[in-house]
């Protein structure tokens, strides 16, 4: 049986996921953003050990977050699933920067420097990371703070980015990005061309197989296949770019070497 904790996942992928592992006979920590939500998961997710509480879009709540996970041991796998996408340009978190940001690339950031290191990790990144900006001159650093305009594209690139940095450090982890597709989610609407259980499925299998297939590092998978991914995420000066940017603004660092 293995341990696994999945940031958001109230409802959409994460819940879709959660139910997944404990129907396999595993176990479940659930994450949702406030007290009411977290309530709900729970009552949606019946046979989960536990959820805990916490708002992304506050860096200083997310590295609360890290303690609570701390305090409940070492997981066998972190998935980190939690994601936001239609928000308004000027919408910010709680220490003043864009929301999207805050959320989906400095909240992965913080818990894998925090959280005490899984065998695996998994990061949910998109397709639409190939429209990102690889410069990470947008940044919201120094006097860009109040005034970047971080796009989902960019974000998703950033947890590209994070992946291949965690695997290039880390030899004893395996760490991967995954494209769930566009499914029919709260945020991909009911729309969305995509099939909805091929959408969870790939982060369960990296999460919990014995598969060779899925006991590998480094790479960017899409429906439990490997796929060719925005080759400046291979970079290793970006990469150390991107890690020293996010150190200065969480002042949280991610550490080099096995555990």
């Amino acid at each position: 049986m293995a341990s696994v904790f999945i940031t958001g996942s109230a409802d959409g992928l994460g819940q879709l996921a959660a139910k997944a592992f404990i129907q396999q006979g595993h176990q479940v920590v659930l994450h949702a953003r406030n007290a009411a939500r977290g309530k709900q998961a729970l009552e949606n997710v019946p046979g989960a050990a536990n959820v805990l509480i916490a708002d992304l879009s506050s860096m200083e709540e997310t590295k609360v977050l890290a303690s609570k996970a701390n305090a409940l041991g070492i997981f066998d796998a972190v998935i980190h699933n939690a994601g936001v996408y239609q928000v308004a340009r000027n919408s910010v978190g709680a220490e003043g920067l864009p929301l999207v940001f805050t959320v989906n690339s400095l909240a992965p950031y913080i818990l894998t420097c925090l959280m005490h290191r899984p065998k695996r990790l998994i990061y949910l990144s998109s397709g639409m990371h190939r429209q990102g900006n690889p410069n990470l001159d947008n940044l919201p650093v120094g006097t860009r703070k109040g005034s970047s305009h971080i796009s989902y594209s960019d974000t998703k690139l950033h947890d590209v980015i994070l992946t291949m940095a965690v695997a290039r450090k880390w030899a004893d982890v395996y760490a991967n990005a995954v494209n769930p597709g566009w499914v029919p989610t709260r945020m991909g609407g009911a729309g969305a061309p995509d099939n909805l259980e091929k959408g969870f499925e790939t982060q369960v299998w990296l999460a919990v197989s014995n598969d060779p297939e899925a006991r590998v590092s480094g790479h960017y998978f899409h429906h439990k296949r490997q796929e060719h991914y925005l080759s400046a995420a291979k970079d290793i000066s970006i990469q150390e770019k991107f890690l020293a940017l996010c150190e200065q603004i969480t002042g949280v660092r991610l550490e080099e070497g096995n555990s």
